[in-house]
């Protein structure tokens, strides 16, 4: 990728009299302090920064808990994570730029690490960088308002710990809360009588105790083949896949079928499209995540599906009404941790004054068109994969986020893709080589049907 061109930054007294407020501690949220640090240390003037998180530390959705529904402060649960939950795709496609594994860990590590390790590493990456004191735990936002004349933003939230409500202004809200804690829970005739348990996959945390049952997902798309997965490796008599669209294309072990979707429910007897029965112990949701933000105002509150290229969001992030108002991670992702580092130093630079936002909502909107025509002709995984390829190699030329081969990452998802289809109980036992640092990662030395012990210990002895 050609140099990139150096840019002007707004004066250093208006910088410092800045407030920029950062809503979430996880994958998104981090990135971007980690993009303000990085433009510091390189000797540039940044604003206050300000980060609320409402758990009790930092990492987001990789936090695992025990708790459903309502966490210890009151706040509903974040947590969509499951016990013996490993990655679902390899660590060389969402490995940062700026912090390799390898840096992390002291050595090269496996492909397809467990929940505690990728937490691990998520959190070490801001742990070293020294912006912790950024971070406000135990600070769930209540409620953010923009004020047309002040041209400022009014942010309340409720510090837990102190049992108080406190408001701060600020010139720039980040919102980097994510799409995957709120479920979408559909119903089906009978289901309120159902005598099995039933649970969203938002709920689902331990795939043990359901052995020796006849299990359902409601899905197909990667909750419902993950969760499924995990049903099949700890021990479940059956599980039964239903869709609504299209099936999951896989290979499934023998005691796996798929049946179109699900029509009614009597007792635990589970009738389908096809007009067959079955009785099923246990129906988990795997139906998808809504776009929720209760806690902004209607004028700056994003509102979309899961698509590629969210609706009203200039470059995926600059809300196209109010662009002071930005958004890291919306889309509908293969990129994941990378993509959140690209759109951080993106959001960043704005802030900076390093980008300039067109003031005409109409060019806003307009500069747009190009990547929602281009998203409505994607067809294939193939196609999708390149399509945010092609996003996260437009966002990185503008900044000075290292620069790293993108086309290889899109060339690692799609041998990722033909694992699976060649084997979806066996595909995280590939290895694949690092794009950024050149090293081909080590073979877990347990299979992973027969790794029953998601540890970071256990994960990292070779």
């Amino acid at each position: 990728m050609e140099s990139k061109k150096p840019r002007t930054e707004i004066p250093t007294a208006n910088m410092e009299s800045m407030k920029v407020c950062v809503i979430g501690a996880g994958p998104s949220g981090t990135s971007v302090l980690r993009a303000f640090q990085s433009a510091q240390k390189k000797g540039a003037t940044i604003p206050e920064i300000t980060c609320y998180e409402r758990q009790a530390d930092l990492g987001g959705l990789w936090n695992y808990t025990h708790r459903t529904g309502i966490d210890e402060i009151g706040e509903p649960v974040h947590c969509s994570m499951y016990r013996y939950l490993w990655s679902n795709g390899p660590k060389e496609a969402l490995e940062f730029a700026d912090y390799t594994f390898e840096e992390h860990f002291g050595k090269p590590i496996p492909s397809y690490p467990p929940r505690p390790v990728l937490a691990d590493y998520v959190k070490g990456r801001i742990e070293n960088s020294g912006v912790r004191h950024w971070i406000k735990f135990h600070h769930p936002v209540r409620w953010v308002q923009y004020d047309d004349k002040t041209e400022k933003f009014t942010v309340t939230v409720f510090d837990a710990d102190a049992n108080e409500q406190i408001t701060n202004v600020f010139d720039y809200v980040i919102c980097c809360g994510g799409h995957f804690s709120t479920p979408n829970v559909p119903t089906f005739p009978g289901l309120e009588t159902y005598s099995g348990v039933c649970m969203h996959a938002h709920d689902f945390r331990d795939a043990a105790q359901y052995a020796g049952k006849n299990v359902m997902v409601v899905g197909s798309s990667y909750s419902a083949e993950d969760i499924g997965s995990q049903l099949w490796k700890y021990g479940a008599k059956t599980i039964t896949a239903c869709y609504r669209s299209n099936p999951m294309q896989f290979t499934w072990p023998d005691n796996w079928e798929t049946k179109p979707l699900l029509t009614k429910v009597d007792g635990k007897m589970c009738t389908f499209k096809d007009g067959t029965s079955k009785e099923i112990d246990v129906i988990v949701l795997c139906t998808g995540y809504l776009h929720h933000f209760p806690y902004l105002s209607e004028d700056v509150r994003l509102k979309t599906d899961n698509r590629m290229w969210p609706k009203s969001l200039y470059m995926g992030i600059a809300f196209e009404a109010n662009p002071k108002m930005l958004y890291i991670g919306m889309q509908d992702q293969f990129f994941t941790f990378n993509m959140f580092d690209a759109q951080a130093w993106w959001a960043r630079d704005v802030i900076l004054g390093r980008i300039t936002i067109p003031a005409d909502k109409a060019t806003l909107i307009a500069a747009s068109k190009p990547w929602v025509e281009r998203e409505a002709t994607l067809e294939s995984d193939e196609s999708l994969i390149r399509f945010q390829g092609d996003y996260v190699k437009e966002l990185i030329s503008l900044t000075d986020y290292p620069n790293f081969d993108i086309d290889k990452v899109c060339e690692l998802f799609l041998e990722w893709e033909h694992h699976k289809h060649t084997d979806i109980m066996g595909y995280r036992n590939n290895c694949y080589r690092s794009v950024m640092t050149g090293k081909m990662s080590p073979v877990h030395h347990t299979i992973w049907k027969e790794e029953l012990d998601d540890s970071m210990a256990t994960y990292l002895k070779c």
